[in-house]
Protein backbone atom coordinates (compact mmCIF):
# COMPACT_ATOMS: atom_id res chain seq x y z
CA UNK A 1 0.00 0.00 0.00
CA UNK A 2 0.78 3.66 -0.72
CA UNK A 3 1.93 6.35 2.43
CA UNK A 4 -0.62 8.06 0.72
CA UNK A 5 -3.21 5.32 1.09
CA UNK A 6 -2.25 4.51 4.84
CA UNK A 7 -2.67 8.17 6.01
CA UNK A 8 -6.09 7.93 4.33
CA UNK A 9 -7.03 4.57 5.78
CA UNK A 10 -5.45 6.44 9.17
CA UNK A 11 -7.72 9.20 9.07
CA UNK A 12 -10.96 6.87 8.66
CA UNK A 13 -9.26 4.83 11.76
CA UNK A 14 -8.98 8.03 13.91
CA UNK A 15 -12.84 8.33 13.00
CA UNK A 16 -14.21 5.01 14.13
CA UNK A 17 -11.24 4.81 16.63
CA UNK A 18 -13.12 7.86 18.66
CA UNK A 19 -15.82 5.07 19.32
CA UNK A 20 -14.28 2.81 20.87
CA UNK A 21 -11.87 5.13 23.47
CA UNK A 22 -12.85 2.32 26.04
CA UNK A 23 -10.80 -0.34 24.91
CA UNK A 24 -7.99 2.25 24.30
CA UNK A 25 -7.91 3.13 27.69
CA UNK A 26 -6.48 -0.76 28.47
CA UNK A 27 -4.27 -0.40 25.66
CA UNK A 28 -2.71 2.86 26.78
CA UNK A 29 -2.13 1.18 30.95
CA UNK A 30 -0.67 -1.80 29.04
CA UNK A 31 2.17 -0.71 26.37
CA UNK A 32 2.79 2.99 28.72
CA UNK A 33 3.36 1.08 31.95
CA UNK A 34 3.02 2.59 35.11
CA UNK A 35 3.82 6.48 35.29
CA UNK A 36 3.48 9.42 38.16
CA UNK A 37 1.26 11.74 37.84
CA UNK A 38 2.84 15.48 37.68
CA UNK A 39 2.02 17.42 40.83
CA UNK A 40 -0.99 19.44 40.13
CA UNK A 41 -2.00 17.62 37.18
CA UNK A 42 -5.63 16.95 36.92
CA UNK A 43 -6.69 13.36 36.07
CA UNK A 44 -8.12 13.08 32.70
CA UNK A 45 -5.82 16.08 31.50
CA UNK A 46 -2.89 13.87 31.65
CA UNK A 47 -2.96 10.68 30.31
CA UNK A 48 -0.34 7.82 31.67
CA UNK A 49 1.27 8.04 27.89
CA UNK A 50 0.73 11.94 27.80
CA UNK A 51 3.88 13.40 25.96
CA UNK A 52 6.25 15.52 27.78
CA UNK A 53 9.32 17.84 26.12
CA UNK A 54 9.44 18.94 29.66
CA UNK A 55 8.92 17.12 32.77
CA UNK A 56 11.74 18.11 35.90
CA UNK A 57 11.62 16.41 39.22
CA UNK A 58 9.46 18.60 41.11
CA UNK A 59 8.06 21.06 38.74
CA UNK A 60 5.10 23.09 40.24
CA UNK A 61 3.43 23.50 37.73
CA UNK A 62 1.95 21.12 34.93
CA UNK A 63 0.79 23.48 31.10
CA UNK A 64 -0.62 21.07 28.73
CA UNK A 65 -1.34 21.93 24.92
CA UNK A 66 -3.99 20.31 23.05
CA UNK A 67 -2.74 21.11 19.82
CA UNK A 68 -3.00 20.82 16.00
CA UNK A 69 -0.11 21.19 14.06
CA UNK A 70 -1.72 22.54 11.15
CA UNK A 71 -3.17 25.18 13.06
CA UNK A 72 -1.76 28.85 12.24
CA UNK A 73 -2.88 29.68 15.72
CA UNK A 74 -1.15 26.70 17.08
CA UNK A 75 2.04 28.31 14.99
CA UNK A 76 1.18 31.50 16.22
CA UNK A 77 1.96 30.70 20.08
CA UNK A 78 4.66 29.00 19.79
CA UNK A 79 7.56 31.23 20.12
CA UNK A 80 5.58 32.31 23.24
CA UNK A 81 5.19 28.31 24.96
CA UNK A 82 9.52 28.33 23.83
CA UNK A 83 9.89 32.06 25.43
CA UNK A 84 8.04 30.10 28.88
CA UNK A 85 9.43 26.89 28.70
CA UNK A 86 13.05 28.76 28.75
CA UNK A 87 11.46 31.27 31.47
CA UNK A 88 10.10 28.92 34.09
CA UNK A 89 12.78 25.84 33.42
CA UNK A 90 12.35 23.18 36.15
CA UNK A 91 9.12 24.96 37.88
CA UNK A 92 7.62 23.70 34.87
CA UNK A 93 6.35 20.69 33.20
CA UNK A 94 5.31 21.06 29.51
CA UNK A 95 2.93 18.07 27.52
CA UNK A 96 1.44 17.96 24.19
CA UNK A 97 -1.78 16.17 23.13
CA UNK A 98 -2.87 15.75 19.63
CA UNK A 99 -6.32 17.48 18.74
CA UNK A 100 -6.28 17.24 15.05
CA UNK A 101 -9.01 19.52 13.82
CA UNK A 102 -11.62 17.84 11.35
CA UNK A 103 -11.34 20.76 9.34
CA UNK A 104 -7.45 20.43 8.30
CA UNK A 105 -6.62 17.84 5.98
CA UNK A 106 -2.95 17.08 6.98
CA UNK A 107 -3.54 17.50 10.79
CA UNK A 108 -3.95 13.60 11.23
CA UNK A 109 -0.47 12.96 8.59
CA UNK A 110 1.10 15.55 10.80
CA UNK A 111 0.22 14.17 14.14
CA UNK A 112 1.51 10.89 13.28
CA UNK A 113 4.39 12.19 12.27
CA UNK A 114 5.04 13.72 15.68
CA UNK A 115 4.34 10.49 17.56
CA UNK A 116 6.50 8.32 14.95
CA UNK A 117 9.11 10.21 16.07
CA UNK A 118 8.56 10.51 19.85
CA UNK A 119 8.89 6.66 19.85
CA UNK A 120 12.34 7.22 18.37
CA UNK A 121 13.20 9.93 21.43
CA UNK A 122 12.93 12.49 18.76
CA UNK A 123 9.80 14.25 19.80
CA UNK A 124 11.20 17.60 20.43
CA UNK A 125 12.80 18.04 16.54
CA UNK A 126 10.01 17.00 14.83
CA UNK A 127 7.76 19.21 16.81
CA UNK A 128 9.83 22.36 15.96
CA UNK A 129 10.55 21.43 12.68
CA UNK A 130 6.47 21.01 11.92
CA UNK A 131 5.59 24.27 13.67
CA UNK A 132 8.75 25.90 12.43
CA UNK A 133 8.30 25.19 9.09
CA UNK A 134 4.00 24.76 8.58
CA UNK A 135 4.10 27.14 6.03
CA UNK A 136 5.29 24.92 3.86
CA UNK A 137 2.87 22.22 4.17
CA UNK A 138 -0.27 23.40 5.86
CA UNK A 139 -3.21 24.81 4.05
CA UNK A 140 -2.34 22.36 1.43
CA UNK A 141 -6.26 21.31 0.67
CA UNK A 142 -6.48 17.36 -0.31
CA UNK A 143 -3.12 17.34 -0.62
CA UNK A 144 -1.00 14.84 0.79
CA UNK A 145 1.66 15.76 2.80
CA UNK A 146 2.76 12.65 4.46
CA UNK A 147 5.59 12.40 2.03
CA UNK A 148 6.65 15.87 3.41
CA UNK A 149 6.89 14.65 6.67
CA UNK A 150 8.70 11.84 5.92
CA UNK A 151 10.99 14.10 4.28
CA UNK A 152 11.86 16.04 7.51
CA UNK A 153 12.26 12.72 9.37
CA UNK A 154 15.19 11.38 7.05
CA UNK A 155 16.67 14.99 7.42
CA UNK A 156 16.49 14.49 11.52
CA UNK A 157 17.97 10.83 10.81
CA UNK A 158 15.40 9.00 12.11
CA UNK A 159 15.54 5.48 11.77
CA UNK A 160 13.17 5.31 8.56
CA UNK A 161 12.06 1.42 8.84
CA UNK A 162 10.76 2.12 12.46
CA UNK A 163 9.33 5.57 11.52
CA UNK A 164 7.46 3.79 7.95
CA UNK A 165 6.45 1.45 10.43
CA UNK A 166 5.08 3.66 13.24
CA UNK A 167 2.70 5.79 10.73
CA UNK A 168 1.19 2.47 9.44
CA UNK A 169 0.52 1.14 12.37
CA UNK A 170 -2.93 1.57 13.81
CA UNK A 171 -2.00 1.70 17.47
CA UNK A 172 -0.16 5.06 16.63
CA UNK A 173 -3.42 6.03 15.02
CA UNK A 174 -5.39 5.41 18.02
CA UNK A 175 -2.82 7.20 20.74
CA UNK A 176 -3.62 10.21 18.58
CA UNK A 177 -7.79 9.17 18.74
CA UNK A 178 -6.98 8.87 22.09
CA UNK A 179 -5.69 11.90 22.94
CA UNK A 180 -8.46 13.87 20.68
CA UNK A 181 -11.40 11.68 22.71
CA UNK A 182 -9.91 12.82 25.95
CA UNK A 183 -9.83 16.88 24.78
CA UNK A 184 -13.18 16.74 23.97
CA UNK A 185 -14.03 15.03 27.30
CA UNK A 186 -12.67 17.77 28.73
CA UNK A 187 -14.12 20.34 26.80
CA UNK A 188 -12.14 21.40 23.99
CA UNK A 189 -13.76 22.59 20.86
CA UNK A 190 -10.04 24.11 19.26
CA UNK A 191 -6.64 24.75 19.33
CA UNK A 192 -4.91 25.64 21.20
CA UNK A 193 -6.40 25.18 24.05
CA UNK A 194 -3.92 25.26 27.39
CA UNK A 195 -4.53 23.52 30.70
CA UNK A 196 -2.48 24.82 33.52
CA UNK A 197 -2.62 22.37 36.77
CA UNK A 198 -5.81 20.72 35.14
CA UNK A 199 -7.68 24.48 34.60
CA UNK A 200 -8.56 25.68 30.98
CA UNK A 201 -7.25 28.53 30.28
CA UNK A 202 -8.99 31.39 28.20
CA UNK A 203 -7.41 32.97 26.06
CA UNK A 204 -7.94 36.47 25.12
CA UNK A 205 -4.41 37.56 24.38
CA UNK A 206 -1.14 36.15 24.35
CA UNK A 207 -0.07 36.83 28.06
CA UNK A 208 -3.36 34.66 29.30
CA UNK A 209 -1.10 31.92 29.66
CA UNK A 210 1.84 33.53 31.34
CA UNK A 211 -0.69 34.71 33.95
CA UNK A 212 -2.30 31.63 34.65
CA UNK A 213 1.27 30.26 34.97
CA UNK A 214 1.86 33.02 37.55
CA UNK A 215 -1.11 32.22 39.12
CA UNK A 216 -0.71 28.70 39.75
CA UNK A 217 2.82 29.16 40.93
CA UNK A 218 1.56 32.13 43.62
CA UNK A 219 -1.22 29.75 44.89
Amino acid sequence: MTPRGRVLISGVVVLVALTVVGALAAWTERDAGPRSTPAGAAPGVVAADTRFLDRPDGAEVTVVEFIDFECEVCRAFHPEVERLRGAYGDRMAFALRYFPMPGHSNSVPAALAIEAAAQQDRLEDMYRMLLNRQAEWAEAGDVDRAPVFREYAVELGLDMAAYDAAVADDATVLRVAADFEAGRALGVDGTPTFFVDGKPVELTSLGDLERAIVAALED
